[in-house]
């Protein structure tokens, strides 16, 4: 019955050293993990506020091509013109 009781201290201390190692390696891990969530939060936002700059000033810009169009469709009737002057020779 020696043999189980050497297994039990085997792991027991294979789960210490476990232990040891999460205790150890989760500070770094879960540093960079959340290292990499902020970035990517951060590069969402700058993603996302240049779109919403491109679509403002693309929708501004066709405002503008639309309004020059509009004012430039004025027909108010028939313009008077002027007879040409007769040339002398």
């Amino acid at each position: 019955m020696t043999t189980p009781q050497a297994r039990r201290d085997g792991f027991g201390i294979l789960g210490i050293g476990a232990a040891a190692c999460v205790a150890c390696c989760a500070g770094p891990i879960l540093g960079v993990l959340g290292g990499l969530s902020i970035l990517g939060l951060a590069s969402t936002f700058v993603v996302g506020l240049a779109g919403l700059a491109v679509t403002i000033a693309a929708v501004v810009g066709v405002a503008l091509i639309l309004a020059r169009r509009r004012s430039c469709d004025i027909d108010s009737g028939p313009t008077p013109v002027a007879p040409p002057a007769p040339k002398r020779i």
